[in-house]
């Protein structure tokens, strides 16, 4: 038996490359909705394709990276058109807990300005994480939860903080004693 390329159903018959990306966008939203049902919940991007094959019984060779998108960005301007948070937030890359460049869309269709670095996109992720397990009924903490990293990078963020000296204070250069924090040597 030959291996399928392109995208195609499960008993065989092709379909065009738009009509899969827009049936895994509909799958997606559900798949997204019961992720936020669970308070700092995430999803990767490889378990979000293999929930998509399944739900949906579509198939395809394309890499991931080169189709992912496309669904994620229809999830985008969903979540935007009926007014819930956007739940592209939860999905996140498994080597590193981030979200990737494509969330900058969020951004965009909500005419917010384009992230800073990487850490900003994160942290604007974390907040729109929250208002997804919110809006889409997680049971949160009494004082309504906090945004949060996901897992493996809040890990990654504090293996850094660990590993990073505490800032040194400078030193007087005549009699080569430690600074106050004043800057003013009390020595000399």
């Amino acid at each position: 038996m030959t291996q399928q390329r392109g995208y195609w159903r499960e008993g065989g018959e092709r379909i065009s490359a738009r009509e899969a990306w827009d049936i895994w966008a509909r799958h997606a939203y559900g798949i997204l909705v019961d992720v936020a049902q669970t308070y700092h919940s995430t999803i990767t991007y490889g378990e979000l394709r293999d929930r998509l094959f399944a739900a949906s019984g579509i198939r395809t060779s394309a890499l991931l990276q080169n189709w992912i998108g496309e669904v994620l960005n229809r999830v985008i301007h969903e979540s935007r058109r009926r007014g819930d948070p956007p739940l592209s937030a939860l999905v996140v890359r498994t080597e590193d807990g981030m979200v990737g460049g494509g969330y900058d869309e969020v951004l965009r269709v909500t005419g917010e300005p384009p992230a800073e670095d990487e850490m900003a996109r994160e942290e604007h992720a974390a907040g729109s994480r929250l208002a997804c397990y919110d809006h889409f009924g997680a049971s949160l903490p009494p004082d309504g939860g906090v945004p949060a990293l996901a897992p493996k990078l809040q890990a990654a963020v504090n293996r850094r903080r660990a590993q990073t000296p505490p800032p040194r204070r400078p030193v007087c250069p005549t009699c080569f004693v430690q600074l106050p924090v004043s800057g003013t040597c009390d020595s000399c």
